[in-house]
């Protein structure tokens, strides 16, 4: 397969964009000369279809904003209205930033004033619901193994750089971003009032922790492996792990419960937790927690602090300048009134009648998924039945929710207050709401994602598939394609979260989102054979100066390449049917261009594969593509039938 050396990062492709035929390189024949002539924005990390998409919609919604910022008379919906408070007040750059400090310095200070492990231990629970960083932490959410309720899970901490892959010895970015985290929180602890040597020793302190943490966290490919975050433990039995941490009282405190079991996420940090805090390292712990808060809230404090804060997310992804204040305030609104925001943004820009042509074209999927199972040639009728019976039973969101959850009717803007007093509250109530839904039912009606973002899911726990209507356009859909071009686009991308179901972490969830192993012990067998074929077709390609993780990417490999089949299948149906169409539509996309920093962040942590790769190698396992080009053995693109991966 000469795949390997042709496909390349945002570089190397920019390098070799003459003229490209879709038999030697689908990727580069259709996206070719967008490649070498489209610029990254400079307050961005990437250009491509996705991130054209999100810059149309930030564009129409920002405008929208300012508009309503300027005249909030016009606003009817009172959610709305404090989304738009919350934008005027982030969009204020003019506080006094004395006062503004003066507040991060009053939180700092209960981190300060902790004088022992026992006093960490006393007012953990009440950090943890102030949103304080600390070693271990507890949500709430559905248990894997009885979605009807709701469980109380414990999580541990991440590190300073996003990955431990970043802190090896032989990684020359991750020693530089390490130095840039640690020199922006130096100059942070300084504007706060630190001397220089307080400011230093802290930092060591916190940098020590950090490091002491890496060969404990889990790695990103680790936590591919969704299911393994399921380790429940009797309540009893957790409370005796540790002889540093008073466990019991975290967690009633937290939930004011006292709970039969708990989930602990990282079991390895749990078996550890002694050896990472105790009396020794509690000076190092409480540097660490400082640390983290500075720059976990540094943008909210001022511009001078976002603008410092900012180097260090510069130097992470690559893009050569911040956005903007007033695309920041546009941005932290977005995400704080998410659902409020996409409500508002579906029932202005997508219509009913794209939504019923995209209801269809998801039924007519799961249909063709159904006869694809039916007609598998090695499952068994057992599997089969139970595989089916999974399929029938997913839910289907799109566009955006028929209302807004009630937690939004609690989040209210104070305008005279700082933005940082303003996000500290709002955080806190989020938090607190949360830790309440031990006690509520399980709502399956919730959407994990908000109608204006670029983007589509599978919830394993609810077993169902959210469509956003800002994905539900073109170049993923429009009524003006083809079928073919609809199909190569969304009907892809519908079918690639249909696939989530059964990939190698939504295969052990069953029709009602309960993991629980519904397989014959032969089909198994024969699936995780045919997943290894998956990690091992992508396992060290090149890409941007590093190598694909076969195994971090699997999951959404077995989805991109199940979804294709599916997708091709109803294509076929169409009176217009062009295979052409589909593959062309299916690269253009996955067009990308992206920094080199922002590259290897996505090699270290994503669990996509690089978006050539998903164009070029998935369209390699269908039969379909080498009638509709006429590749040939020595063509770039041509893979031997043997090597083509089949599961789905």
């Amino acid at each position: 397969m000469r795949i390997n050396k042709i496909i390349g990062g945002a570089g190397d492709l920019a390098l070799d964009t003459k003229p490209t035929d879709y038999k030697d390189n689908l990727y580069l024949a259709v996206n070719g000369a967008w490649q070498d002539s489209a610029q990254i924005p400079a307050d961005k990390s990437s250009a491509g279809a996705s991130v054209d998409l999100e810059l149309e919609i930030e564009k129409n919604l920002m405008q929208e904003f300012h508009d309503f910022s300027e005249n909030d008379d016009q606003i009817d919906n009172p959610e709305l209205l404090q989304a738009v408070k919350l934008y005027r007040v982030a969009n204020n750059s003019e506080t006094s930033q004395m006062v503004q400090n003066n507040s991060l310095l009053k939180d700092i200070d209960r981190i300060k004033a902790l004088k022992s492990l026992a006093d960490l231990n006393k007012n953990m629970a009440e950090l943890d619901k102030d949103n304080f960083p600390l070693p271990l932490s507890i949500f709430v959410e559905a248990d894997m193994k009885n979605t009807a309720k709701n469980v109380a899970y414990i999580g541990a901490t991440d590190l300073f750089l996003p990955d431990k892959s970043y802190y090896e010895a032989d990684n020359q970015f991750g020693q530089r971003l390490l130095a840039k985290y640690l020199g922006v929180a130096t100059r942070l602890l300084q504007k706060l009032g630190y001397n220089p040597d307080d400011a230093k020793t802290t930092i060591q302190k916190a940098a020590t922790f950090d490091k002491t943490l890496v060969p404990i966290v889990k790695s990103s490919e680790e936590w591919a492996e969704y299911t393994k975050i399921y380790n429940p433990y009797d309540f009893a039995d957790f409370t005796k792990k540790s002889e540093s941490l008073d466990l019991q009282n975290f967690v009633t405190g937290e939930i004011n419960d006292h709970p039969e079991k708990v989930i602990v996420v990282e079991p390895r940090f749990l078996d550890n937790v002694d050896k990472l805090i105790n009396d020794a390292s509690f000076e190092n712990i409480k540097a660490w927690m400082i640390v983290r808060y500075v720059m976990g809230n540094a943008e909210m404090v001022s511009e001078e602090f976002r603008q410092i804060y900012g180097e260090f997310r510069l130097a992470r992804s690559g893009a050569k300048e911040l956005p903007s204040r007033v695309k920041f305030a546009y941005h932290l609104t977005s995400k704080m009134f998410d659902e409020v925001v996409g409500v508002y943004y579906g029932r202005k820009y997508f219509g009913e009648k794209a939504k019923a042509d995209v209801t269809k074209m998801i039924q007519q999927m799961i249909a063709i998924y159904k006869q694809r199972l039916s007609d598998n040639d090695w499952l068994s009728e057992a599997t089969k039945k139970q595989a089916i019976v999974k399929l029938d039973k997913i839910v289907l969101k799109v566009g955006y929710p028929d209302k807004v959850e009630d937690i939004y009717r609690k989040l209210t803007v104070d305008e005279s207050a700082t933005l940082y007093d303003n996000m500290i509250r709002l955080n806190r109530i989020l938090t607190q709401d949360n830790l309440a839904e031990y006690t509520r039912p399980v709502d399956r009606t919730k959407w994990l994602m908000p109608g204006h973002m670029v983007n589509a899911c599978y919830d394993s726990s609810r077993n169902d598939i959210t469509f956003p209507a800002a994905i539900l356009q073109a170049p993923f859909y429009s009524l003006k394609q083809t079928s073919s071009e609809n199909y190569g686009g969304i009907g892809a991308t519908i079918a690639h979260e249909i696939s989530h179901a059964f990939d190698n972490n939504g295969a052990q969830f069953d029709e009602y989102g309960n993991m629980h192993d519904w397989w014959t012990k032969e089909d198994y067998a024969k699936f995780k054979q045919l997943t290894q074929q998956m990690i091992d077709q992508f396992q060290g390609i090149v890409y941007a100066g590093g190598k694909v993780n076969g195994k971090l990417v699997v999951s959404e490999n077995i989805a991109d390449v199940g979804g294709m089949r599916c997708a091709i299948e109803a294509a076929k149906l169409e009176p217009d049917y062009d295979p052409k169409q589909f593959f062309i539509q299916w690269a253009k996309s996955w067009r990308f261009k992206a920094t080199q920093e922002y590259n290897e962040d996505l090699l270290a942590t994503d669990v996509h594969a690089p978006q050539p790769m998903r164009a070029n190698v998935m369209s390699q396992d269908l039969n379909e593509f080498y009638d509709a080009f006429d590749v040939k053995p020595g063509d770039g693109m041509w893979l031997e039938p043997d090597k083509r991966v089949v599961i789905w």
